[in-house]
C-alpha cells in the first residue's frame, strides 16, 4: 500500500477554512429551517410534505450555496495545491483474478433467472413481489449508489456479458462507427419512459416479461457485434454504472485499486470523448430530474390544460422527456459557448463542451442519492422477509418509517453532489487552461448552469409526491 503525499498550504487552507465555514453555516441554517420530504420512486408509493417556509426562498438559498461554493474555490489557484488534493490517495497493489468476473457473472445470471421466474409465478401485487421490489428498491436504488458511492462492480456482476461471453457463438458484425454512443442515450429513454408509463411496478408479470425481453435482446446483440462495443456503447444500463463509476472513490488502475476523494477520477481526461458522451451525461442528469418531476403538483399543473383541450397524455409525458432534455443540453452548450468566450482560449466550443461534462456526473449521483435512499431504506425490511419466502410470502410486510428529519437530508445531498461538480470544474478547468485568470473565467457560465440545476432538482425534492396525472 502506497500513501500518496498531500502538501500543506497554509494560507490556502485559511481561506478554504473561512470559506467553509460559511457555507456550512449556510447550509445549517437552510436545515433548521426546513421541513422534511420523501422522494418519489418509480412508481411504488411513497410521500412528501411542503416545506414550512417558501418555497422560492429554499431555491435561492441552494442556488446561493453553490454560487458561494464557487468562490470559496476560486480561492484556490495554485496549480500544485489543487493537483495534489485531487491525486492525494491510498493506492493498493491488487492483482487481478480472472476467474472473478466469473465467478461474478455466474451469481448475476443465477440471481437474474430466479426473480424472473418470482415475477412470472409469485404473488401479483406489485408491493408483495420480490422482483418488484429488487429491481427498484436493491438494484436501481441501493446498488446504483453503491457504484458511485464505493466503486463500479457491474462489469463484475453482468450476467447479460457473462452470458454472451460464454455463448460459443460469434457473428464478428462489424458496428456502424457513426452510430457513436448514440443507441446507448436511446435506449435509456426507452427504458425511462416504460418505466413511467407503464404499471410494471404494480404488474410482476409484466415487469419480467420486460426484464426478459430487454435480456434477450443485450445477450444477442452482444453476440452479434461483439461483448466490448456493445456493452461499451449500446447497452445503455452498462454505461450508467461506467460513468456513475467515474464519480466514486474506489478505481480499478493498472497496479490495483487506488482509493481518493470521491469524484477525484472526473478531473482526468478521458471519459468523455464526444458529443454522444456529452449527450449521454446529459441525458442521465436530465431523466433522473424527470422521474421526479412528472409526481408532482407541478407537472400535473402543466398537463391538465394540455389534456382539457384534447391532448393524449402520453403525447404531454412524450414532449417534457424531450423538451427538458432539450432545455438541459441547450443550457450546458450555451455555458460551454460563453466559456469559451471568457477564457479566451484556443480551444474549440466543442473541445470545451467535451471536457467539462464530466463535471456534471456529481450533481446527477447527487440527486439520485436524494431521490432513492429514503424508497430504499423503506423497503429493504420488505426484502429481507420475502427473500425468505418469495412464492407466500406474509399478509403485511414490514416498512421502514423513515423520521421527519430525512428530508433535510436528502436537500444536503443534492447540494454535496453540486459542490463535488464545483470543485470538478475547478480541477479541469487548471488542467485545460493556463494562467490563473482564465481557468476561472471559463466556469463562470458553468456555475451558473449549475446553480439553475440545483434550483430545478431541490425545487423538485421539495414538492407534495402525487400519484402521475393521467396514468
Amino acid at each position: 500500500m502506497t500513501w500518496i503525499s498531500r502538501p500543506d498550504r497554509q494560507t490556502t487552507a485559511r481561506r478554504g477554512r473561512r470559506g467553509a465555514l460559511l457555507t456550512t453555516t449556510t447550509l445549517l441554517i437552510l436545515i433548521v429551517v426546513s421541513r422534511p420530504v420523501l422522494a418519489h420512486a418509480s412508481g411504488l408509493d411513497g410521500s412528501r410534505e411542503s416545506v414550512a417556509i417558501p418555497t422560492w426562498l429554499v431555491l435561492l438559498t441552494g442556488g446561493a450555496v453553490i454560487g458561494a461554493s464557487f468562490l470559496l474555490v476560486s480561492m484556490v489557484t495554485d496549480r500544485q495545491f489543487i493537483d495534489s488534493i485531487n491525486e492525494s490517495g491510498l493506492s493498493f497493489d491488487i492483482n487481478r483474478r480472472d476467474w472473478l468476473p466469473k465467478v461474478g457473472g455466474a451469481v448475476g445470471v443465477s440471481v437474474l433467472v430466479t426473480l424472473l421466474y418470482i415475477g412470472f409465478v409469485g404473488p401479483q401485487t406489485g408491493s408483495a413481489n420480490l422482483l418488484v421490489l429488487f429491481v427498484w428498491s436493491l438494484w436501481w436504488a441501493g446498488y446504483a449508489m453503491s457504484v458511485y458511492l464505493l466503486g463500479n462492480t457491474w462489469p463484475t456482476l453482468n450476467p447479460w456479458r457473462f452470458l454472451a461471453d460464454i455463448i460459443p457463438v460469434s457473428f464478428d458484425v462489424r458496428y456502424p462507427s457513426r452510430l457513436g454512443s448514440w443507441p446507448s442515450l436511446a435506449g435509456l429513454f426507452v427504458l425511462v419512459w416504460v418505466e413511467v408509463t407503464n404499471p410494471i411496478a404494480e404488474r410482476p408479470a409484466l415487469l419480467a416479461a420486460v426484464v426478459a425481453g430487454y435480456s434477450l435482446v443485450t445477450v444477442a446483440g452482444a453476440v452479434v457485434f461483439g461483448t466490448g462495443v456493445w456493452f461499451e456503447n449500446v447497452d445503455p444500463i452498462s454505461r450508467v454504472f461506467h460513468f456513475f463509476g467515474w464519480i466514486a472513490p474506489v478505481q480499478r488502475t493498472d497496479q490495483g485499486l487506488r482509493a481518493g476523494l470521491p469524484g477525484w477520477h472526473l478531473v482526468d481526461d478521458g471519459l468523455v470523448t464526444g458529443i454522444d458522451d456529452v449527450a449521454f451525461v446529459i441525458g442521465l442528469l436530465w431523466l433522473t430530474t424527470f422521474d421526479g418531476f412528472v409526481a408532482t403538483p407541478a407537472w400535473k399543473a402543466i398537463i391538465t390544460p394540455l389534456v382539457d383541450v384534447g391532448v393524449p397524455p402520453l403525447f404531454g409525458y412524450v414532449g417534457l422527456l424531450i423538451a427538458g432534455f432539450v432545455v438541459f443540453a441547450s443550457a450546458y452548450f450555451l455555458a460551454s459557448r460563453y466559456a469559451k468566450r471568457l477564457a479566451i482560449t484556443g480551444l474549440d466550443e466543442t473541445t470545451v463542451g467535451i471536457r467539462f461534462a464530466q463535471a456534471l456526473l456529481p450533481i446527477a449521483a447527487g440527486y439520485h442519492l436524494a431521490h432513492y435512499l429514503a424508497y430504499f431504506l423503506q423497503f429493504v425490511p420488505s426484502v429481507a422477509v420475502l427473500s425468505a419466502n418469495p412464492l407466500s410470502p406474509p399478509a403485511q410486510l414490514p416498512i421502514l418509517v423513515v423520521p421527519d428529519w430525512f428530508g433535510t437530508v436528502q436537500l444536503v445531498f443534492v447540494l454535496v453532489g453540486h459542490v463535488v461538480a464545483i470543485w470538478v470544474a475547478h480541477g479541469i478547468a487548471f488542467d485545460s487552461f493556463t494562467g490563473r485568470l482564465q481557468p476561472l473565467r471559463s466556469q463562470y457560465t458553468y456555475t451558473a448552469a449549475m446553480v439553475l440545476y440545483t434550483m430545478a432538482s431541490i425545487g423538485i425534492v421539495f414538492q407534495p409526491s402525487i400519484p402521475l396525472p393521467y396514468l
